[in-house]
C-alpha cells in the first residue's frame, strides 16, 4: 500500500484546518513526519490495556515507541492480551509485544524493557514526550506520578515552569468500566491530587479470617495476611514473586480443605492477593483507543484534548462523561508548597518529627534532610554531624514565618516543598 493511501485517515487530521483544533495548530504534512521519526512515546505496561495501546499508537503513525513491563506471559492472559500465543507462555510480555507489533505494522520501532519501572534511572523517563500508562496497580501509577512531579520546577513567584512539565495519559479498566485521563503535573491535577477517586480495597475482618472462614477468599487472605507473618515474618511478601504466591496458594488449599471450603484456585489466589478485577477485552479496546487519541492530540495539537478525565461504563448500554478535576493546592507531590502549621517555639527536631507523623506528608518520609534557601538545616549522611546542632534550635531562629523549606528523603524522587506557618504568631496577630 502506498504511504499516501496508508496514512490517509491520519493525514485528514493533520493536514486540514478545523474548528476544534488546538490554539497553535497549523496544518502541515510535516506533522506526520514528526510523529513517524521524532516523537518518542513510552508505554508503561504490556498487559490487556498495554497490548491495545501499542497497536493503536503504532497505527496512528507514531514510529518510535518504548514499552516497559516486568511480567511474563501466563496462560490466563491469552483471552484478552491479543499479541500473545500459547507458545509465548513464560516469556517477557514487553519483548513479545514489541516483536509482534513490529511484525504486523511496517515502519514502527518498538523497544522493549523487561524490568521494573523502579530499575530505570530518572534520565530514562526524560527521553519521552509522553508516557501512556496501561497499569493495573495503584502503587505503580503513584510511582510514575512521583517521577513526573520530581521534574516539576517552580519559579520564585510560585508559578510552574512549563518547560518542566511531563505529560502522562493514564488508562484504567475495571470490568465494564474504564477511564482515560490526561495528567500534566503543574497544569492539571496530578495522580495524588485525586486519590479519592479510587475506592478502598476490600478488607475482611481478621476474626473471620482466623476463626470462621466461609469462602475461598477468606482462606487466601488468612495465609496472605496472618500465616505469612507468623511463619515468614522476617521476609517481605512480594506478590510478583512466583515462589511467594505458590506458598500462599498451597497453604490456602490446605486451609480450605480443613474447613471444607471449595474453590481455591491459582487464578483466584492471584486475584485476591493483588486485588485484581476480571478484565474484559472490549473495555480495554475502548479505553486504549481513547488514550491513544489523547496522545496524538497532545503531540500534534490537531484537536483540543479532554478536560481532563473521561469515564466509560458499559454496564447498561454505552455511556461516557468527562469531568474537569482541579488541582489540590496542598498536594505534597505537585503543589508549589504544602502549607504546614508549627509553633515558632518548636525545635527543628520537633518540626521534623511532626512532619513524619503527619498523615499527608509522613508516608513519604523516613529519614528526611531539610534545607531553607542556601542553608542546610539538617542533612543525613556526611553532613549529619555538621548540622546536628541545629536540631535543638527553635525553628523561628532559622526559618521565616511563611518560608518554604525543601525536604529530601530516600523515599522521595524529588524535593518536597513545605511552607511553614507559625500558628502561635498568627494567633497573637489576631
Amino acid at each position: 500500500m502506498h504511504d499516501l493511501e496508508r496514512w490517509s485517515d491520519i493525514r485528514k487530521l493533520l493536514e486540514r484546518p478545523g474548528k476544534i483544533t488546538g490554539a497553535d495548530f497549523e496544518p502541515d504534512p510535516a506533522i506526520l513526519e514528526f510523529l513517524q521519526t521524532d516523537a518518542r512515546v513510552l508505554v508503561v505496561g504490556a498487559g490487556g490495556l498495554g497490548c491495545e495501546l501499542l497497536k493503536d499508537l503504532a497505527l496512528c503513525g507514531i514510529g518510535n515507541i518504548d514499552v516497559i513491563d516486568m511480567d511474563t506471559i501466563d496462560v490466563s492472559n491469552l483471552n484478552r492480551q491479543f499479541l500473545f500465543r500459547m507458545k509465548d507462555v513464560g516469556k517477557s510480555k514487553a519483548e513479545i509485544a514489541a516483536e509482534r507489533i513490529m511484525a504486523r505494522i511496517e515502519g514502527v520501532t518498538v523497544t522493549p524493557h523487561f524490568c521494573r519501572i523502579e530499575e530505570k534511572p530518572l534520565d530514562f523517563f526524560q527521553e519521552f514526550q509522553i508516557w501512556v500508562l496501561g497499569l493495573d496497580s495503584l502503587d505503580a501509577r503513584r510511582y510514575m506520578n512521583q517521577i513526573a512531579c520530581s521534574f516539576l520546577q517552580y519559579g520564585d513567584d510560585g508559578s510552574p515552569d512549563p518547560a518542566s512539565f511531563k505529560v502522562m495519559v493514564d488508562g484504567g479498566t475495571e470490568g465494564l468500566k474504564g477511564h482515560a485521563r490526561v495528567i500534566i503535573p503543574g497544569l492539571t491535577p496530578c495522580f495524588d491530587c485525586t486519590l479519592w477517586l479510587f475506592p478502598p480495597q476490600t478488607r475482611f475482618p481478621l476474626c473471620t479470617l482466623a476463626e470462621t472462614p466461609r469462602s475461598p477468599a477468606h482462606c487466601i487472605e488468612y495465609v496472605h495476611l496472618i500465616q505469612w507473618q507468623h511463619e515468614r515474618g522476617a521476609e517481605e511478601f512480594d506478590a510478583d514473586e512466583e515462589e511467594h504466591m505458590r506458598w500462599v496458594y498451597d497453604r490456602a488449599c490446605q486451609r480450605a480443605e480443613h474447613f471444607g471450603i471449595q474453590g481455591v484456585t491459582w487464578q483466584l489466589t492471584g486475584g485476591v492477593v493483588k486485588n485484581i478485577i476480571p478484565a474484559i477485552a472490549s473495555t480495554n479496546a475502548i479505553i486504549a483507543a481513547a488514550c491513544a487519541l489523547e496522545a496524538v492530540k497532545l503531540l500534534t495539537v490537531c484537536s483540543s484534548g479532554v478536560e481532563n478525565y473521561m469515564m466509560y461504563t458499559g454496564m447498561e448500554g454505552v455511556y461516557t462523561h468527562t469531568v474537569k478535576y482541579e488541582q489540590d493546592p496542598a498536594c505534597p507531590m505537585c503543589s508549589a508548597s504544602v502549607p504546614f502549621k508549627v509553633s515558632s517555639k518548636d525545635t527543628l527536631q520537633q518540626v521534623i518529627e511532626t512532619l513524619k507523623a503527619d498523615s499527608n506528608l509522613g508516608k513519604n518520609l523516613r529519614a528526611p534532610s531539610i534545607s531553607y534557601g542556601a542553608s542546610n538545616l539538617y542533612m543525613q549522611g556526611v553532613l549529619e554531624e555538621e548540622t546536628r546542632g541545629n536540631l535543638s534550635k527553635a525553628i523561628a531562629d532559622m526559618v521565616d514565618d511563611g518560608g518554604v523549606v525543601f525536604i529530601n528523603d530516600k523515599k522521595l524522587l524529588g524535593p518536597l516543598r513545605v511552607k511553614l506557618h507559625f500558628a502561635d504568631r498568627n494567633n497573637m496577630q489576631h
